[in-house]
């Protein structure tokens, strides 16, 4: 299955680019917080995606505690990035570059996909990227889930400032009728995420099962 490309794809690619040229690592090296205490939830030896990886920082850290992992993102100056993180690190990750509307969304591939602030979509791209995501995970298997809230647009820390790029747990349930939720969480934390997340933020931690 493939998402529909969204019409400003070749803006959307000029300016991740230039955002992932800047010296260092836009959102940091360490991996999500949450994503890191979601991971007890994950089988060892599982087979994960990470969807919009950016430069590698969640992906290495998932490849570094023996999973075998996949990643994508649009911009090929942060693969770049994130293949020199992980032969720096030691680990192998399959990288790819490639949109949410060019990766091919195989049926039952994953054990796990980790969607860490994927938030670039409009209404009709972010349908079809839930349905591919959920089309891709093995049944039991997991998709993880964080993001920013409406509420964010108070902080703006970091994130869209597009209020329908935003995430409720309302919509969660919406674009993911079929799951079984193990979490889904509405909450403000302070992040410190790189340059790019910084200070107190309006966040939803999701967890959903494909029953």
């Amino acid at each position: 299955m493939h998402a529909a490309s969204p019409p400003d794809a070749d803006d959307a690619l000029q300016r991740w680019n230039e955002r992932f040229s800047q010296p260092g690592y836009l959102f940091g090296r360490e991996p999500n917080a949450f994503l890191v205490t979601q991971s007890a939830r994950l089988a060892s030896h599982a087979r994960l995606l990470c969807v919009a990886d950016g430069e590698g920082r969640n992906s290495t850290w998932l490849a570094a505690r023996g999973y075998e992992v996949s990643a994508f993102d649009l911009s090929p100056v942060a693969v770049n990035k994130a293949r020199a993180l992980a032969a720096e690190l030691g680990v192998s990750v399959e990288y790819q570059i490639a949109s949410a509307g060019t990766w091919t969304w195989s049926a039952a591939q994953y054990d796990a996909v980790a969607a860490i602030f994927v938030q670039f979509a409009a209404p009709a791209q972010r349908a079809a990227l839930f349905a591919g995501m959920w089309q891709t995970l093995k049944r039991g298997g997991l998709l993880l889930i964080q993001g920013y809230t409406p509420k964010q647009l108070q902080y703006r820390t970091g994130g869209p400032q597009q209020l329908d790029h935003l995430y409720t747990a309302d919509l969660l349930r919406e674009l993911l009728p079929q799951a079984q939720w193990l979490e889904l969480r509405e909450h403000d934390a302070v992040l410190g995420e790189g340059s790019a997340h910084r200070g107190l933020s309006a966040l939803i931690d999701a967890v959903a099962r494909k029953p």
